[in-house]
């Protein structure tokens, strides 16, 4: 794989197109890259290393890049698996390399690793450098983007900001993507750090304050132009504002009756000019990417059957799964459906009341089995009331 970074900063990642479900849950038909990267200068700085899963190319790369020179330093930004997981076979290659981390980073390595007790261990804290000769290095704690012990590096000379997981995407490095990189980009942070909107905007306080010419993240691709361009779109992402004006319909349809009904409900929004309308069925859809549309537009509708007492349990998956990423700021409408004793509409709404400004929008719909042309006015009303809440 051919990344050109500058002549003394070499890309040594490696692509993994054959994973089929990240971190044993997302999704990633394209892949995704596993990013390391390489100083060269009068000492040599490794900046992270990779899964285990691409550890082999990766150690050809590293070798091929650093010719018959040593590494002096690794500094692990990140102790998760995808990016730390060749640590071990690191130290068996550089024994006299120190390691470089925070005081939450040597906390947490023998957690993973045993660490030789001769091995130099170098702790860094906040602001503080350490210099490579023309480059030097800067460390910055962003505690909890995502794990407690992640900080990223920026690179003096050449203003290159070794990002960590921010500004992260799912894809392999030559994957073509046809909706841009804002895609899966914000599939993976909504899904991945979306939880820690607070770390990422204390985060990029601190970023606003560097010249920033390349972003170096440790998925996804380097970033060279136009960075403003990402980093509004983080700063969007991480304060839980609306990224667009839009609707998603997400249904939990048992034997398509609730799904009729959702499909309607998206006609009637259409029909009052309401442009961006998104369905997505819940018992088939990649949950992850429904996710990243709730928090991508103003407005959500829920439609969902009655089941066992309380509602549809994929419903109740997509909830838990809002909940648990701190959705807020947005208005919700709801749908439900019941033969006998509906519960679907009570059981949304006890989980969207946990949730930070969530505005529940009346009528709620009930439907008693199938939809009836005496359920229209209200499923209009309700309508009415989500388009009269476009931002």
């Amino acid at each position: 794989m051919n990344v050109t970074i500058s002549d003394a900063v070499k890309y040594i990642g490696v692509d993994d197109k054959t994973i089929d479900l990240f971190e044993s849950q997302y999704v990633v038909p394209d892949g995704v890259t596993y990013n390391s990267y390489l100083i060269l200068d009068e000492k040599v700085a490794l900046m992270d290393t990779v899964d285990a899963r691409g550890m082999d190319e990766w150690e050809q790369n590293l070798k091929a890049a650093l010719g018959d020179r040593k590494v002096d330093y690794l500094v692990i930004s990140h102790l998760e698996p995808d990016h730390a997981g060749s640590i071990a076979r690191f130290m068996e290659l550089y024994p006299e390399a120190a390691l470089v981390g925070n005081a939450k980073t040597f906390q947490m390595l023998p957690q993973f690793f045993e660490v030789d007790a001769d091995r130099e261990l170098i702790t860094v804290a906040e602001g503080e450098t350490l210099s490579l000769g023309a480059h030097t290095l800067h460390f910055y704690m962003a505690p909890m983007v995502h794990w407690p012990e992640v900080m990223v590096t920026y690179e003096s000379s050449e203003k290159i900001l070794f990002s960590a997981d921010g500004f992260g995407k799912f894809g392999a490095m030559d994957a073509e993507d046809d909706e841009g990189w804002a895609c899966e980009a914000r599939r993976y942070y909504f899904n991945i750090v979306g939880k820690y909107g607070a770390p990422v905007q204390a985060l990029l306080k601190k970023a606003a304050t560097l010249d920033i010419q390349t972003i170096c993240p440790l998925h996804g691709p380097i970033l060279k132009e136009n960075l403003g361009y990402y980093i509004d779109l983080y700063d969007t992402w991480s304060s839980y504002k609306p990224e667009n004006t839009g609707v998603l319909v997400a249904y939990a349809s048992i034997h398509g009756n609730t799904a009729k009904a959702a499909e309607k409900f998206a006609e009637m929004l259409r029909e009052k000019g309401e442009e961006k309308v998104v369905v997505s069925d819940l018992s088939r859809a990649d949950m992850a990417e429904v996710v990243e549309d709730a928090f991508r537009y103003d407005r959500m509708v829920l439609a969902a059957a009655s089941y066992d007492g309380g509602v549809f349990p994929c419903m109740q998956d997509f909830l838990h799964h809002l909940q648990s990423k701190a959705y807020q700021n947005r208005k919700v409408g709801m749908i439900e459906n019941g033969s006998w004793g509906p519960t679907a509409g009570r059981s949304m709404k006890a989980i969207l009341e946990t949730m930070k400004n969530v505005t529940i929008l009346e009528p709620m719909v009930t439907i008693k089995s199938t939809m009836k042309d005496t359920d229209l006015p209200a499923m209009e009303q309700l309508a009415e009331a989500i388009v009269n809440e476009r931002i």
